[in-house]
């Protein structure tokens, strides 16, 4: 790990820019495949994979609604907010098409900049961005630690700093910690507001301006459980997985997948690998039987250890199809 001073070198060495880091094959196969990843040319820099492939709901996803423009060959993941009726708002992956591009890192910050779109504003719960409009994306480089994880620099113009509450401070932050960190080989991240380094905001206060920041620094604007995956208004097929992590207690929550009509297709316990205090990880196969393609919710909430009433809901919706 780096001290968090980014260091000169000449070109060819470790500390390359982005658009030669992340690398994205120039096609996919199959609707919402994020493709293949080739190392960079010239360069002795880290070869960042794309995440696995995400099922998406492609052209057969109604006009206007969240996914249907998923006809580009690759897919990547912004993070943005998640408003709750329940108390339970957090961050939530939501799945944006792009045009194939060697600049994958790059065009990642310029959607998450975008912020949210379209039904995605009007939803119930709605998605909402903690990142000022206006706030320009000026560079990304990144810095290996060793030979498969790397420190990414982003750089970011005075906007994205400029007013909010801390904690609306440490949304914004955590919202580009969570989309750059969606590339395996990116495990933290430091900050520059106009090339000059700062500290990272993070709930209650900031870090030193040399300390990268990652996920778990930001663990508590997660939700009590959160899906990872699917993403909001991503495809949930019949016998895929979802996965995520999640605090509740004596790690058990129960997972729900419901037709358009609102019919529960699978009501199931899923269990954490750890609860009670700490975030554990969870990956679940589901799998049910619907006669069309239709727009459904993936429910999770917790059950009150008082009398089983649902606690912490959130619901996500997700694009379901027949089986086989």
């Amino acid at each position: 790990m780096t001290d968090g001073r980014r260091s000169s070198t000449p070109a060819g060495g470790f500390a390359v820019l982005a658009a030669l880091a992340l690398v994205v094959a120039a096609c996919a196969t199959g609707a919402g495949d994020l493709g293949t990843v080739a190392p960079p040319h010239g360069t002795s820099g880290p070869s960042l994979d794309i995440p696995s492939a995400e099922p998406t709901p492609g052209s057969s996803a109604p006009a206007g609604s969240p996914a249907a423009t998923f006809d580009s060959s690759t897919t990547i993941r912004t993070y943005f907010m998640l408003g709750s009726h329940t108390g339970d708002a957090g961050l939530v992956a939501v799945l944006r098409s792009i045009r194939s591009t060697y600049a994958v890192g790059a065009a990642a910050m310029t959607q998450l900049l975008a912020g949210p779109v379209g039904s995605e504003l009007s939803s119930n719960p709605a998605l909402y961005t903690g990142i000022p409009a206006g706030t320009r994306f000026l560079g990304l480089e990144i810095q290996p630690s060793d030979s498969v994880h790397g420190t990414a620099f982003v750089n970011l113009s005075s906007e994205f700093d400029a007013g909010g509450t801390s904690a609306t401070l440490a949304q914004r932050y955590a919202q580009v910690v969570f989309t750059l960190t969606q590339f395996p080989t990116i495990t933290d991240v430091l900050f520059e507001i106009d090339g000059e380094q700062t500290p990272a905001v993070i709930t209650g206060g900031t870090v030193d301006r040399f300390t990268p920041v990652n996920r778990d620094t930001y663990a508590d604007l997660l939700p009590p459980i959160w899906v990872d995956r699917p993403g909001w208004g991503g495809a949930l097929p019949s016998g895929s997985q979802v996965s995520g992590n999640a605090d509740v207690f004596e790690a058990q929550f129960r997972l729900m997948v419901l037709d358009a009509g609102g019919r529960a297709l699978v009501d199931m316990p899923v269990n954490a690998t750890c609860g009670t205090g700490c975030r554990g990880d969870f990956t679940v196969k589901v799998a049910y039987q619907v006669a069309a393609a239709q727009w459904g919710t993936l429910r999770v909430f917790e059950p009150s250890a008082k009398d089983g009433s649902p606690t912490h809901v959130v619901d996500y919706p997700v694009w379901l199809t027949p089986a086989g």
